[in-house]
């Protein structure tokens, strides 16, 4: 009897959480229809340094005295007080601190985070000045040609600009990731980032044979001498996989000047064989210029600049609020029944 008692009420918490998920459906459907015509996304600036604070406050709350804590949040209160006074002296006189504004970026194979990344850069020059940085947490182990050439023009807005730019490499940068990269002032990797990886592959199976064993024929038309080099399913010539190849060295030769003019003091040839380098050997071959992490960079920013990290957030479609909701239902779910499980008990 128990047992059943039991299931029926995880039977009921199950069918909550169902309508649950309809009424978020339904919800997201009738947002969708009434806001088609807002933005296709928004700017969040977070300030670093009142987060870095809020973290220390609240360590020191659980480990200093109360006296002392007292004590010292009326010498901060001083302090706060005569910089926000300086800050307005300084900007009647047309001088600003120093700001520092930090950028994310994590790549896939097609980069489409720099769908993000032009309208972060857009809204920071918008008010950066040359005394200012622009920091780029940037992770990637590259992927398509075209994809990556448009996010290293994207960066390379900011130094355009005469806008320090330092870009921080804390897990990978390679191949595309690394034409990112290229392009700062300043490159700091962690000791075992992945750094390098300048070259260029390609890859393509072949049905040719399979097609032909089954009496399959596979034909494809073309205007144009060159329109298709190689392909799946039809026989591949000796003369499409050289004009081919031919194609892969010409990117490879541009990818490898784009690099020699953004880091001229690399030897490009000794690096541009597609091997990738932990941070500490990329040092030595000066792919990058410092070790240590964002982490400690943007910490020590804080103690004599203001830090923003900005983030543009995109509108998400019905289709993502949807799989974002079931998804989140669908956790919960399986956690009850987990817990459901764990913790029934069978009488006999």
């Amino acid at each position: 009897m128990e047992f059943l008692t039991d299931y029926g009420v995880f039977l009921a918490k199950t069918v909550t959480i169902v309508v649950a998920v309809v009424v978020i459906i339904a919800s997201a459907a009738a947002f969708g229809g009434r806001k088609m015509k807002m933005a296709s996304g928004h700017i969040e600036v977070k300030h670093l340094n009142k987060d870095i604070d809020a973290m220390s406050e609240a360590l020191k709350s659980v480990a200093l005295d109360k006296e002392i804590l007292k004590q010292e949040h009326k010498e901060k209160k001083k302090q706060d007080k005569a910089l926000k006074k300086e800050r307005v002296q300084h900007e009647k006189e047309g001088e600003h601190k120093k700001r520092v504004y930090v950028l994310n970026f994590e790549g896939d194979m097609k980069a489409t985070a720099v769908n993000s990344l032009k309208e972060e850069i857009t809204t920071i020059l918008t008010l950066a000045k040359p005394e200012d940085e622009v920091v780029v947490r940037l992770t990637s182990s590259g992927g398509m040609v075209h994809a990556y050439g448009l996010a290293a023009s994207q960066i390379k807005r900011i130094s355009n600009a005469r806008i320090p730019l330092t870009i921080c490499i804390d897990k990978v940068a390679a191949s595309g990731g690394y034409m990112m990269a290229c392009i700062a002032d300043k490159i700091i990797s962690a000791p075992f980032a992945i750094v390098g990886s300048i070259g260029v592959v390609a890859q393509l199976p072949n049905f040719h044979r399979i097609l032909k064993k089954h009496d399959v024929d596979f034909e494809m038309f073309t205007a144009g001498e060159y329109k298709r080099t190689v392909t799946m399913f039809a026989e591949n010539t000796k003369k499409g996989r050289e004009k081919f190849m031919e194609e892969i060295e010409d990117t490879h030769e541009l990818f490898k000047m784009f690099v020699s003019e953004n880091r001229p003091k690399v030897d490009i040839e000794s690096v541009s064989t597609g091997e990738i380098w932990f941070g500490k050997r990329a040092l030595e071959k000066k792919l990058v210029d410092e070790l240590g992490t964002s982490d400690d960079y943007i910490s020590a920013a804080c103690r004599d600049a203001d830090v923003y990290e900005v983030i543009y957030e995109h509108k998400k479609t019905l289709q993502e609020r949807f799989a974002i909701a079931f998804q989140s239902a669908l956790d919960r779910l399986i956690l009850t029944w987990w817990d459901r499980i764990q913790n029934m008990r069978f009488y006999s």
